[in-house]
């Protein structure tokens, strides 16, 4: 009796549980959820899905990832800052933005969006309170592009440094 089939299957299973752990790792890398992964955005313009638009309020937006969960889109934002103890509340409104493309686009609104930092994973739900706060925002933002003085936001030197509008702003540190 020869054991090579039994052998060729045994190969198998240990290639696909090989297979089967590194995808596993990778997903927890990401900070993906379980589910299909129907959009991302890599950065490298040439292969990123198109933009999501919203005409209603006027917005648009590249989450770096959409996963299909249970029916639902989930938008998951990944981050390079380490040691977060909570999200900064500009990443909380760019999820909720995201969050807002997809309820347009998909007419569905996800429960959460999932914020991603190399040594944690925040999961900010999507509720009334969230998209109400986006949308302040939103008219706040474009009540200042018709402003000639806008308010300086923060008190970071390092921040006035790397804007691209230093040099014709009265209000930089």
């Amino acid at each position: 009796m020869t054991y090579a089939p039994l052998v060729v299957c045994l190969i198998c299973l240990i290639v696909g549980m090989a297979l089967l752990w590194r995808s596993n790792m990778l997903r927890q890398h990401t900070g993906l959820p379980a589910g299909q992964v129907v959009y991302v955005d890599t950065g490298d313009w040439k292969d990123c899905e198109r933009p999501l638009f919203s005409s209603r309020h006027r917005l648009t937006g590249r989450p770096d990832y959409l996963v299909r969960q249970q029916g639902r889109m989930i938008p998951v934002e990944v981050k390079s800052t380490t040691g977060l103890r909570q999200p900064y509340e500009s990443h909380i409104l760019q999820l909720a933005a995201y969050c807002l493309l997809v309820e347009e686009n998909e007419r569905k609104a996800p429960p959460y969006g999932l914020l991603h930092c190399p040594d944690a994973t925040f999961r900010i739900p999507y509720t009334l309170q969230t998209r109400s706060n986006l949308l302040d925002t939103l008219t706040r933002l474009r009540a200042d592009l018709d402003s000639d003085d806008v308010p300086r936001s923060h008190w970071e030197p390092q921040r006035c440094r790397h804007c691209g509008f230093r040099r014709v702003c009265s209000r930089s540190l």
